[in-house]
């Protein structure tokens, strides 16, 4: 028999206190439920209104609630939020390693009168032993615990302090527990359930389907210059940019900041006051864009954020799913754009190399599970569910995936799924997915060889013309979302048939499967990103071919090789850009005023031609303009050739190597600013080798100083000799 629960009276408290009308979702229940000193396990989605499950209840309940959270900005965002809603400031307070003694002081006494209704705590905080004597000291009405996926080594934000909570619990005699979470796979659930000693608890679970979010995902190709023009298009509406490191923090936030976008870096090496400055700034709109690592958005509560990016692809989904759920949470337009490498998985990798390995094998596997969302063509948003032991049907997705609204062709599976389920059948469940591919394409592995794969009737079955790895990848993710196979993730993510693969194979019928997303273009992430640099896919072919010839026909008017006038990669730039204005046209990485003020008319000229016959939309609003990182060096450089000092001199004064000053010179003539730097080549250039250099640059095919030396003789000739003369070379004809 089920104990008769007591429903007591929550929305004239919800009114008065709150302000408002009604509950959403599970609240109701949840509420009563700890108010009954019910255990109480609550797994919602951001958005859901977690906070307000343990904010009214401890409101209305005689002591004090212990809400234990990890983050200590998301403390001081819900002690503001709640302390808004009421006159008296001590009803909610925050004990962590931000306060100094008096203001401790002052907690403990408004928590000892009675006043405090709500004491946020570190984990770190509740396992010091003076604290849990302080604790002992008053009535406790129960214990929240926020964030619990970080008790379990399977969620995505792992706590070790989050594993020492019960004994200290069990302490302090026999208070109710509530753990709430945003993001729990069956496995985090059952990790907290355990760790928490509260596997009798009412379990209160909503759907994960946040049907407002759009969910994309990206080749990582000209990645800033996607992001600069997405937060173009969206000048005005807040958005969150996630970076894995600190560096492309920074470097994302001054690329966008340059051009035009209220933007700013949060990551952990910024002091406290910047990041609470920033955080503030964007709550307070002056701020529209975050560009962040991990470390930000735990901590705010801001509805209306409409675009959540994710530069790199994050670790796991469950990460994925709490930072794409910070967009949104109005129910309005939230957009989550993903940018995706292989690459960056096999980097991710190498990072773990250095963890105990049942950590490594864990991490591998949940980025296994990113990988195959970002690959997937099937419905984004039934992976994403399925992953959290939801069942989905695709069809109420409404296109808000990109798989949807643009669905790839389906083929015929049946027997494509019959032989996969042959194959994990005959390998007896022991394996993989990784090496039920290797078997059915015939490839023998270590493992396939101690298992003996290739002496099964399955050995290379599924090799074909057209079906490869990739093939049956996508057949054995599709079958495993779609139920035949079941992934047992306690045992490295063995391959298992379920009672659904096992009827399908007795009774076959029609299956429709999809190839998956090919990333194979994707670019690794690095640093080469150059903005409004070569190598765009939106490339103007045809414009860029009128272009070539141009520079041909003036470069043999001018008896100059043509990389003199324009090099390739500005008109490409040209190509994807439009510029129809000199002032445009000096904008273009490798023009500068000089140049195009020399060269730029009648490339102007041929552009709008082409722009008006063509009907062409120009992109104005998207010429982008690159970081310049070291204005102030090509100053330096600039001035003191100026004063004609020795480039020895320079090179020492900047603590650079020879080599590395004329690189910084060459960019600067090859952007359209002239030097003068006769005065050095005089001194250190004979004056016959330079003739002859000069003579090999003027009827040179290419700029390839490596081609030019081989044909002057290595011998006689120095490769800093020929970039010496280049630089005096482009300097002259080209600027």
């Amino acid at each position: 028999m089920v104990a008769e629960v007591e429903t007591h009276n929550l929305v004239e408290p919800l009114k008065a206190f709150f302000g408002f009308g009604g509950f959403k979702g599970n609240q109701e229940a949840i509420i009563n439920n700890i108010l009954n000193k019910q255990d109480t396990f609550v797994i919602m989605p951001t958005g859901g209104g977690k906070s307000l499950c343990y904010q009214l209840p401890a409101i209305m309940s005689e002591g004090t609630a212990i809400i234990v959270s990890p983050l200590i900005a998301l403390m001081k965002n819900q002690v503001d939020a709640i302390r808004g809603f009421s006159n008296e400031t001590g009803i909610a307070h925050f004990l962590n390693s931000s306060l100094n003694k008096s203001e401790i002081a002052t907690v403990k006494k408004d928590v000892l009168s009675g006043k405090t209704k709500l004491l946020y705590v570190a984990p770190e905080t509740l396992n010091k032993e003076d604290n849990v004597e302080f604790f002992s000291e008053f009535k406790i009405s129960f214990f929240a615990i926020d964030e619990a996926h970080c008790i379990s080594e399977w969620g995505h934000d792992f706590r070790p302090e989050y594993r020492r909570l019960r004994p200290i619990i069990d302490k302090l005699g026999s208070v109710p527990v509530m753990a709430l979470t945003a993001t729990a796979t069956p496995k985090v659930q059952q990790d907290i359930q355990k760790n928490l000693g509260m596997l009798e608890a009412n379990l209160f679970k909503s759907s994960f389907n946040r049907e407002n979010l759009y969910y994309e995902v990206r080749a990582k190709q000209n990645v800033l210059k996607e992001i600069i023009k997405y937060a173009k298009q969206n000048v005005g509406k807040s958005g969150i940019i996630y970076c894995l490191s600190r560096k492309k923090v920074e470097e994302v936030a001054q690329a966008l900041l340059v051009n035009g976008i209220k933007a700013a870096p949060y990551h952990a090496g910024l002091d406290a006051k910047e990041r609470a400055k920033t955080q503030d700034g964007f709550l307070m709109e002056d701020i529209d864009v975050i560009v962040a690592t991990i470390a930000f958005g735990m901590g705010i509560d801001k509805p209306d954020v409409r675009y959540v990016i994710h530069h790199d692809i994050p670790k796991s989904l469950e990460g994925y799913y709490q930072e794409t759920g910070r967009a949104g949470r109005d129910g309005g337009e939230g957009n989550c754009l993903t940018f995706y490498s292989y690459d960056d998985i096999m980097k991710l990798e190498k990072f773990m190399k250095d963890k105990p390995v049942n950590e490594q094998e864990i991490g591998k596997q949940m980025l296994a599970e990113t990988a195959s969302f970002a690959e997937t063509s099937s419905c984004r948003r039934k992976f994403i569910l399925h992953y959290f032991g939801e069942e989905f049907n695709d069809a109420k997705c409404n296109e808000m995936c990109d798989n949807c609204r643009h669905p790839k062709q389906k083929f015929e599976a049946q027997d494509d799924l019959i032989l996969a389920i042959r194959a994990v059948k005959e390998s007896k469940e022991k394996h993989k997915v990784k090496d039920i591919i290797n078997l059915l394409i015939g490839n023998l592995t270590a493992t396939g060889k101690s298992y003996k794969h290739n002496e099964l009737k399955t050995w290379g079955e599924g090799l074909d013309t057209d079906k490869d790895d990739k093939f049956w990848n996508a057949v054995m993710r599709q079958a495993i979302v779609n139920g035949f196979f079941a992934k047992d993730i306690e045992n490295y993510g063995l391959v298992k048939i379920t009672d659904k693969g096992k009827e399908f194979l007795k009774n076959p019928y029609s299956i429709k499967f999809t190839r998956d997303n090919d990333f194979s273009n994707a670019e690794s992430d690095s640093d080469d990103d150059i903005i409004g640099g070569k190598g765009s896919h939106s490339t103007d072919e045809v414009l860029f071919a009128m272009l070539k010839d141009l520079t041909r026909k003036i470069a043999k008017q001018n008896n100059l090789p043509p990389y003199i006038i324009f090099q390739e990669p500005s008109l490409e730039e040209m190509s994807i850009n439009y510029p129809i204005t000199m002032e445009e046209m000096a904008k273009i990485t490798g023009v500068g005023a000089g140049k195009a003020a020399k060269y730029g008319k009648p490339f102007l000229e041929v552009i709008k031609k082409h722009v008006a016959e063509n009907d062409i939309e120009r992109p104005s609003d998207m010429v982008i303009k690159s970081v310049v990182n070291k204005s102030g060096l090509k100053v330096f450089i600039i001035q003191n050739i100026d004063r004609k000092v020795s480039l020895e001199d320079m090179a020492k004064n900047k603590n650079l190597k020879m080599d590395d000053l004329l690189t910084e010179i060459e960019t600067i003539v090859t952007s359209g600013t002239k030097v003068n730097i006769n005065y050095y080549i005089d001194q250190v250039i004979d004056e016959d080798k330079k003739d002859e250099i000069y003579e090999c640059l003027r009827e040179a095919e290419q700029d390839d100083v490596n081609a030019i030396l081989q044909e002057l003789g290595e011998d006689e000739y120095s490769e800093e000799e020929v970039r010496l003369m280049r630089i005096k070379f482009i300097s002259e004809f080209a600027n």
